[in-house]
């Protein structure tokens, strides 16, 4: 198998909305994964919708020394550090050069996926490409504008999953975020499969791999590696 390239599309949004309240990245979404593909010998390219420094959720970092060991070796990552703050600005890519998109989440996808144009266009474009397109928990976000050849919303009739309503609500967040993505997803004719707050879960339904929650970040990346090889 060759080595797999990866695109890796990140938010730009700082804030929730017009609020103050700070919001971004989820750090192990994006250090779980990135280990697991990396550490797999796949390539990983950062893009964000803005380009530049992408925020992250300061929700989702301690101080050194206080986190769970994959953010801590993303903290001690002098490279993966650089790489965050200066992310490819995702108009300025190709997608036809990669083989998968990922999608890590974090609440500030919430504002930035869903309407940017850029977002729209590389999922459209991955799809029909035969790519396969992953995403994490919120990470999903960057899938609900785009639709398929026939006109189609891209997820109806997929099984898909996402961050859940009810752990949406359970971090009291449910009246603040633009919409609840699990009913967002629904909403578009998909067959949203989910389990229980905070546990693992992630599905795969031809090119589309989706998982729940911030503890699901690993096994979407196992579960692209494993449909890029088979996919090869």
């Amino acid at each position: 198998m060759k080595k797999p390239n990866i695109l890796m599309i990140v938010t730009s949004s700082s804030r929730m909305g017009d609020t103050d309240k700070p919001t971004g990245l989820w750090a192990e979404e994006l250090a779980a994964p990135y280990y697991a593909l990396v550490d797999a010998g796949a390539s990983v390219v950062i893009a964000s919708t803005a380009g530049g420094k992408a925020p992250i959720d300061p929700g989702s970092v301690k101080p050194q020394g206080q986190n769970d060991a994959i953010v801590e070796r993303m903290l001690a990552d002098a490279e993966l550090q650089q790489r965050i703050a200066a992310t490819r600005a995702l108009g300025e890519i190709e997608v036809g050069a990669f083989d998968a998109v990922f999608f890590p989440g974090g609440h500030g996808t919430m504002w930035d996926l869903p309407t940017d144009a850029n977002v729209k266009k590389t999922v459209e474009s991955a799809y029909a490409a035969g790519k396969f397109i992953a995403s994490v928990c919120h990470g999903a976000a960057g899938l609900v504008s785009a639709v398929k050849a026939d006109g189609k919303p891209m997820v109806a009739g997929k099984r898909v999953n996402s961050f859940t309503d009810a752990e949406e609500r359970e971090v009291g967040l449910a009246e603040v975020v633009p919409f609840l993505l699990e009913s967002r997803l629904r909403e578009l004719g998909a067959v949203f499969e989910g389990t229980d707050n905070w546990q693992v879960f992630a599905i795969r339904d031809g090119q589309l791999i989706t998982g729940q929650n911030p503890q699901s970040s690993e096994r979407v990346a196992e579960m692209l590696l494993e449909a890029l090889e088979l996919g090869a």
